[in-house]
């Protein structure tokens, strides 16, 4: 299932970073692949799924706000939400939100960066107005960390 995620990312990060735009139709398949990974980590539908679908529409609801102020992309947004349904496979006494965490705060690290070299970029070949942000390359690798980490990681 990770190795299907690390594609459809790249896929996202590949789009973001030519057009910077990313496709309903990835953000669904990312979607609708959620409750393969919900049968793999062996959840139950109460209440297991319920709080997994109640995390998503927290993040949705956050980062909607963020689309309203014009800090972030309606695909960045999607994208988002699509990966807060994803259950990864926990560390024994995790709390189930804890790879979600890790995601968003890698991923604000990442955009932080990311942010910094555009504008720099930008500055230095003199452009017009404000750089637009490929954001979906700071959620890639927030992902790719965070829900990676247990495999990537054999030391944790």
């Amino acid at each position: 299932m990770l190795a299907a995620l690390i594609v459809l990312l790249m896929r996202a990060v590949w789009r973001d970073l030519a057009d910077r735009t990313i496709s309903n139709r990835l953000n669904a398949v990312v979607a609708l692949l959620a409750p393969v990974s919900w049968y793999v980590a062996g959840l139950s539908l109460w209440p297991d799924v319920a709080l997994q679908i109640g995390l998503a529409a927290i993040v949705f609801g956050l980062f909607t706000a963020a689309f309203a102020l014009r800090m972030m992309g309606g695909g960045d947004v999607k994208l988002l939400t699509a990966l807060a349904l994803w259950r990864v496979p926990l560390v024994p006494g995790e709390p189930m939100f804890a790879p979600l965490l890790s995601l968003l705060t890698i991923m604000a690290l990442a955009g932080g960066i990311l942010t910094i070299g555009m504008v720099v970029r930008h500055r230095r070949r003199k452009a017009p107005g404000q750089p637009e942000i490929p954001y979906g390359v700071a959620i890639a690798v927030g992902a790719v960390a965070a829900y990676g980490q247990r495999y990537f990681n054999q030391f944790g």
